[in-house]
């Protein structure tokens, strides 16, 4: 499979190298002519203001708007999530997002760099509990009808979440060597891919 991430800011790097880990194509995606022919999308962690700036700048946002409307799988992961909530709160007027999941998201709960850490974490079907690292952190406030839970903290807070073909986690899985969360995801191209 050749899955596709959002390359223009962020920590796009780590998430390729658990794809090709993981036996596929990995290919960095940064002007519109990128995302053609991609079974599905990673869109990674970074700043969520500028990476919707960044998209507008390059033409991407629509285009992107389009694929997932039209069923491209994609995981976002923590601004990632952000760029695919449907109401995003702590944010700037001018930021950007896909619309791509009902739900409310929150920049910045988990308070600033200082107050990262790392944790376990079930998630989906995954027998074990994944190696879940936050860093200034989304958390998801609200989930709309037809939005799964897939993981959340032991205090109940939400930071999984999937609709469909779209999958988003506040924290980022890419930055351990536990590779089951992009397995998870690919389940999801396989079982949603295009022909």
């Amino acid at each position: 499979m050749i899955i596709g991430v959002l390359s223009v800011q962020g920590g796009f790097v780590e998430h390729m190298r658990s794809i090709e880990r993981l036996g596929h194509e990995a290919r960095a995606v940064r002007r519109p002519e990128h995302l053609e022919g991609l079974d599905g999308l990673i869109m990674p962690g970074g700043e969520s203001t500028t990476m919707s700036k960044l998209l507008e700048l390059g033409g991407m946002l629509e285009p992107l708007r389009t694929l997932v409307a039209d069923g491209l799988p994609v995981f976002g992961t923590c601004a990632g999530l952000i760029l695919l909530a449907d109401r995003v709160l702590d944010t700037r007027s001018d930021a950007h997002s896909l619309h791509a999941m009902d739900i409310t998201v929150r920049r910045n709960a988990f308070g600033r760099q200082v107050d990262s850490f790392e944790t376990q974490l079930p998630f989906g079907d995954i027998d074990t509990p994944v190696e879940a690292v936050f860093i200034r952190a989304p958390k998801v406030e609200e989930v709309g009808d037809g939005v799964e839970v897939v993981s959340t903290l032991p205090d109940g807070t939400v930071v999984g979440v999937r609709q469909g073909h779209v999958l988003g986690c506040s924290f980022h899985p890419e930055l351990s060597e536990d590779d089951r969360v992009h397995e998870y995801f690919l389940g999801m191209v396989k079982q949603y891919g295009v022909e």
